[in-house]
């Protein structure tokens, strides 16, 4: 159930030579989640394309502010995860964004597709509302699942998230969307990475 417009998506990235053990210990960390009766779904992808790849990123979709003040057990969650992951990865990041039904097709969760397309954007300085306006005249043109994000906390800002989520790579490389022209101007750097969905890594998955 989806109750509020925050995302937090987090990144890890297994050890050197462990990615089999790191795999492991994440899945045991998941069935703690399930033993424990978490109420939220978590969503877990391999970076299968990109500068980050064989990174591992996992993330949470849909909930209200005060739900993050209110988590599952979070002092035995982080001992499980100390316990179980720790030790084979690296945590490079957690960040919170909001959800932006204006410039999207979909709901605040995206669909767990075999695929997802992540575009990061980094803007200039004072260009959000310029850009927000921009990529929210396009919206109505969108044909398929298109989800973005807008980072409140965890890295630079000006940050946005693009997600789109596909079933296969023909259907990403076959449907390019570019960003308006009009937003070139406002952009500082554009990342774009495949992601490819984990489902023994995920929990929760509708």
């Amino acid at each position: 159930m989806l109750d509020g417009p925050y995302a937090r998506i987090s990144i890890l990235r297994p050890h050197d030579g462990d990615t089999v053990d790191f795999e492991a210990g994440y899945i045991r960390h998941l069935e703690w989640h399930r033993q424990a009766k978490d109420p939220w779904t978590w969503f877990g992808w391999t970076i299968w394309a990109g500068e980050r790849q064989r990174w591992f990123i996992y993330a949470t979709f849909g909930h209200s502010a005060a739900a993050f003040d209110n988590p599952v057990s979070p002092a035995e969650d982080e001992r499980d995860n100390v316990l179980n992951v720790i030790r084979h990865g690296q945590f490079l990041g957690s960040a919170l964004y909001e959800y932006l039904p204006a410039l999207s097709q979909g709901t605040a969760q995206p669909q767990p597709t075999a695929r997802l397309e992540l575009t990061t954007v980094d803007l200039v300085a004072g260009a959000e509302s310029a850009f927000e306006v921009a990529v929210s005249a396009e919206q109505a043109s969108l044909q398929s699942e298109t989800l973005w994000y807008r980072m409140i906390a965890g890295g630079p800002v000006p940050r946005y998230l693009r997600l789109r989520p596909r079933p296969n790579l023909a259907a990403i490389l076959q449907n390019e969307q570019a960003l308006p022209e009009s937003v070139h101007g406002l952009i500082a750097k554009t990342t774009i990475e495949i992601l490819t969905l984990r489902p023994t890594m995920s929990y929760g998955l509708p």
